[in-house]
């Protein structure tokens, strides 16, 4: 069983190059944050994922939580982790200092989260849903309900979860039943939920309830939801716990992976009604639960890459340490098949340009929340709506596919459990679904961020794109060079899968969701070897002036020509499936299948 080790020095490079570390540092709230104090942060956490979280992942997945007459236990080691976390202020590193967090940027805390993530994807999502539900509160909330519950879910004494879907609903959340009847200053909350993360636990003392819910006369469709907090204890005027809410964790559900986190089936209102407060405005309740989701959707994108990275790194391991026939380039172990090498030169690639994008994202809500000039705040925002589902969608499908190959380096011993490859595969399995799946992701980008606005963004996006593929043509590296014609290339094919988008999007939207979830893919791809390409460049420049780790900075070259040329070139393929592959996708009846 390898050891999780965290990528520091890639982190802080990509961070620096995509991610613009110095510009986001300058930003007014910022002041504080230097490079030299990230690198401490970053080699703190790491030191925590490898030393307290990556050993209790394995329980993990072995044990998982257990429930018991509406009680659950979480596996063992997950308890005293979670404390020694929320001692150490890691759970409220990224929320705002308002409330007790650190205030740090987000580009900082997306590389903190991407260890836990790659070193205890089930302990990880604790932590994710509870910002999640602070997001919510914090920007729909009353300031009673901010002051009331924030500073304990911050701290990590409470944690939060999202209450969406029901048995009969599923994505569907235009037939959400669960209801809210007004009664004084609060409403009393009824219904049946499911797939609820971290639903029931004992790592703390509350757990807050965002549960979306219908009022008496709220109309039929998405437009009748409204948001209401439900504590699991009350909470006193003076901030103590009160007596038992009226809702239970009635199950949990058997899952393929991520056993150590408890996904409950949860009841509200079984004698009498759960007390909830209203977040936001009646009837406004997809709307405030969006912003839990964005969050949640960056998050499980980031995920995607945690588990790659995990999956990677003992794919590696295995093949340094393995022994078994004679190796086509003279190494002693199987690292020296052609194949194996390839499988993981696929994943280094893609895994590296997962994170920049990734990044990339983070170091743009940075700058749509705090950049002084409102223009430039407005752009960042709009590239941050349009990254959203392609760091969602993109970084999740890689997954399965670097999971599946880590499996595939063992061999044999990868489909046994005991050699822990296979808990990847189990656990990266959900990534795609959850917080809606890649198809729910694609639509949202060809519909939403593409048609809805003409293809604005995307069309900003591109041409800053295409400026530096020419630019990279013209480098003076040969390799560098070779990456831009490879970019280049796969620039038109995005470019055309656009504009065939815009053209079909409002007489053919069949054809268009058709080719939705390749566009996804091909989106990713080519934004993807986009930012390689920037750190290929930037690799060779440090070279060039003698800076930095010379066997690291060529590692770093030959990674990003790997994605050029084994990804990137997919490119041309993806665009053809998108603008010709809709007829065959659609053409047979229903009985035909």
């Amino acid at each position: 069983m390898s050891t999780y080790s965290a990528p520091l020095r890639d982190m802080l490079f990509t961070m620096k190059v995509v991610g613009d570390l110095d510009a986001v540092c300058a930003q007014p709230g910022f002041e504080d944050c230097s490079a030299d104090l990230v690198e401490s942060i970053l080699e703190e956490a790491g030191k925590f994922a490898a030393g307290v979280l990556d050993p209790i992942n394995r329980i993990g997945d072995v044990q998982g939580a257990r429930w018991k007459d509406g009680v659950v236990n979480a596996a063992d080691g997950f308890k005293e982790a979670y404390a020694s976390f929320c001692e150490t202020g890691w759970n409220g590193m990224p929320a705002a200092t308002e409330y007790g967090g650190q205030g740090l940027p987000t580009l900082v805390s997306t590389a903190v989260l991407e260890m836990w993530k790659s070193t205890n994807h089930a302990f990880s999502l604790c932590q994710m849903l509870t910002l999640g539900a602070v997001e919510a509160i914090s920007h729909h909330g009353s300031e009673a309900l901010k002051q009331r519950f924030l500073p304990n879910m911050v701290a990590g004494r409470w944690t939060g979860t999202m209450n969406i879907t029901e048995p009969q609903a599923g994505s569907d959340l235009s037939v959400i039943r669960s209801r809210a009847v007004p009664e004084g200053d609060h409403y009393r909350v009824s219904g049946n939920k499911i797939f609820i993360t971290w639903g029931e636990h004992d790592l703390a003392e509350n757990i807050i309830h965002l549960v979306l819910a219908r009022l008496p006369d709220a109309p039929a469709g998405v437009k009748g939801l409204s948001l209401f907090l439900c504590p699991k204890f009350l909470v006193n005027e003076d901030g103590s716990l009160g007596e038992r809410n009226d809702l239970l964790c009635t199950s949990l559900e058997h899952k393929l992976g991520i056993h150590g986190s408890p996904t409950a089936s949860m009841s509200f209102g079984e004698k009498g009604g759960a007390i909830g407060y209203l977040v936001g405005e009646p009837g406004a309740g997809l709307a405030c639960m969006f912003t839990m989701m964005n969050h949640a959707r960056l998050n499980v994108g980031l995920e995607g890459l945690g588990v790659s990275e995990r999956a990677y790194q003992h794919a590696r391991a295995y093949a340094l340490e393995r022994v078994q026939g004679r190796t086509a380039t003279g190494s002693k172990t199987i690292i020296g098949h052609p194949d194996v090498r390839r499988m993981l030169m696929d994943s280094k690639a893609k895994v590296e340009a997962m994170r920049a994008l990734a990044y990339f994202a983070a170091s743009q809500m940075d700058r749509a929340h705090g950049h002084p000039e409102a223009e430039e705040r407005a752009r960042a925002q709009a590239l941050v709506d349009l990254l959203t589902p392609v760091v969602k969608g993109w970084c999740t499908d890689n997954a399965l596919g670097i999971a599946s190959d880590g499996v595939q380096v063992h061999g044999g011993m990868g489909f046994v459990e005991e050699t822990g490859a296979a808990q990847y595969l189990r656990d990266a399995r959900i990534t795609t679904i959850y917080e809606g799946t890649t198809a729910i992701q694609a639509n949202d980008l060809i519909g939403r961020k593409i048609a809805r606005e003409g293809g604005k963004t995307m069309g900003v996006l591109l041409q800053r794109m295409d400026a530096d593929a020419r630019r990279l043509l013209d480098s003076q590296d040969a390799a560098v060079a070779r990456i831009g014609q490879s970019l280049h290339g796969a620039l038109g094919a995005l470019e055309s899968a656009v504009q065939w988008l815009l053209a079909h999007s409002a007489e053919a939207p069949a054809k268009c969701a058709a080719g939705s979830v390749p566009f996804l893919r091909l989106s990713g791809t080519v934004i993807g070897g986009w930012l390689s390409a920037l750190l290929a460049d930037a690799a060779v420049k440090q070279l060039a002036a003698g800076e930095g780790d010379a066997s690291y900075l060529r590692a770093k070259v030959a990674t990003a020509a790997h994605f050029a040329a084994h990804v990137l070139v997919q490119a041309g393929a993806l665009r053809d499936t998108v603008v010709h592959g809709s007829d065959t996708t659609l053409c047979l009846a229903d009985d035909q299948f």
